[in-house]
């Protein structure tokens, strides 16, 4: 049963919480990070990235780069851009793109329940990345960065959220992006324990972004543990700072291949070796969005194509099924030898945020043909989570991306 704590937070003033919450850290190269630090000087991305403080050239994983990110925060604590709570509470964060709104529940999620597998991934981590956030946590004694989970919609939950709806909220702001954020704070004691109470009764959370950002918060956990042998579990390093929200409300977008050559083939010799296991239609100059399962688009020397895998090899296995290891399975390994996609250099990913047109730019500019997907679904993401199985990488594409700085979580 999932272990789902409110928490006193360390949160941005109401009039500047817009200027502070900054996209995650990890959509950001270095370049266009500095460039948001020089543009916006309150942005939390100069905690997360405190390497902007820094020469070009200085090692983004240096000690003195953590150190710099403490630094910060406690300055910004000190001079009232952030303020702390006395009391434990949960918080509603609301985003709303486009007129499409989800809303989730702001808490600390419990590392047992992570290791207990309560807390259910669909990804592979890298401890590269993991150590980064390793470092940038311990050395903040503080996570910053919320991690994005989902779970079954409970009509309970959903009520209480949409009564606190109608109260007034802390935060209320229209990012540059266009993203609405809106929070609420929860400190009735009834609504609370409710909520708590609530939680308790889910059998599975899901990870639906953040992989990395959960790995090295339980690592962090357990280091602390390990410190401190006689630790009671209640501790704020047992538990990470989280965002839930009801998978019914969430939306995967689209998350697009584009490949640098042909392997070798010619274009008919290509086209030849896909219509092996995917029916193909020429579609011309307009852009094609497929709008089923098992339909691709393709895009090559100025034409777009509809590529529609076959009926035998298709599965109702939970990650075999999956688009994504379709196009995989029977087109980027066999026919363009891309074993695997986290490290060959010859394949970029672009998410669906961006569009099609994305798609014909990179191919008319630095590669050689592009694969439109049709999006994996939440209930698919879950399947694979229940069956303890792994999505391939890149499987997934969430918008709007939640903002870090809003709420920071200190570990002791």
């Amino acid at each position: 049963m999932a272990a789902i704590k409110p928490f006193k937070a360390v949160r941005p003033r109401e009039d500047i919480a817009g200027r502070v919450a900054a996209l995650p850290y990890d959509v950001y190269n270095r370049e266009e990070a500095l460039a948001e630090v020089l543009k916006e000087p309150f942005s939390f991305l100069k905690i997360d990235r405190a390497e902007t403080q820094f020469a070009e050239d200085f090692n983004p994983y240096d000690a003195k780069v953590y150190e710099k990110a403490r630094d910060i925060l406690q300055k910004m604590i000190s001079e009232g851009i952030f303020i702390k709570e006395s009391k434990d509470c949960y918080y509603i964060y609301e985003l709303t793109m486009n007129g499409r709104s989800q809303a989730g529940l702001v808490g600390c999620a419990s590392i047992d329940d992570y290791l207990h597998n309560v807390i259910k991934k669909h990804e592979k981590t890298r401890e590269e990345k993991e150590i980064d956030r390793i470092n940038h946590v311990d050395s903040c004694n503080a996570q910053t960065g919320p991690i994005f989970l989902a779970y079954r919609s409970q009509k309970t939950i959903n009520d209480i959220v949409e009564k606190i709806k109608r109260e007034k909220p802390i935060y209320d702001f229209i990012a540059p992006d266009r993203i609405k954020h809106t929070v609420w704070k929860i400190a009735n004691e009834t609504d609370i324990e409710k909520l708590e109470r609530e939680f308790r009764k889910i059998e599975s959370v899901y990870i639906a972004d953040g992989h990395h950002r959960t790995a090295s918060a339980v690592k962090v956990g357990l280091k602390r543990r390990e410190a401190n042998p006689n630790y009671t579990g209640e501790e704020e390093f047992n538990f990470f700072l989280s965002v839930l929200f009801p998978h019914d409300q969430l939306m995967i977008l689209d998350y697009n291949r584009v490949v640098k050559d042909l392997n070798g083939y010619t274009k008919e010799e290509f086209l030849n070796a896909v219509s092996q296991s995917f029916l193909i239609e020429n579609i011309g100059q307009d852009p094609y969005k497929p709008t089923e399962k098992a339909a691709f688009g393709m895009y090559l020397e100025g034409v777009w194509y509809k590529l529609t895998a076959k009926k035998e090899i298709r599965s109702d296995d939970p990650v075999e099924g999956l688009d994504v290891s379709l196009l995989q399975n029977y087109l980027l390994t066999p026919i363009l030898k891309i074993k695997d996609i986290r490290t060959d250099k010859r394949i970029d990913f672009v998410g669906g945020i961006r569009g099609l047109k994305e798609l014909e730019r990179r191919v008319n500019s630095d590669m050689k043909v592009a694969f439109a997907m049709y999006p994996t679904s939440i209930n698919e993401l879950l399947n694979v989570s229940d069956a303890g199985q792994l999505m391939p990488p890149k499987s997934t594409w969430f918008e709007p991306k939640l903002r870090s700085g809003l709420f920071i979580h200190e570990l002791d």
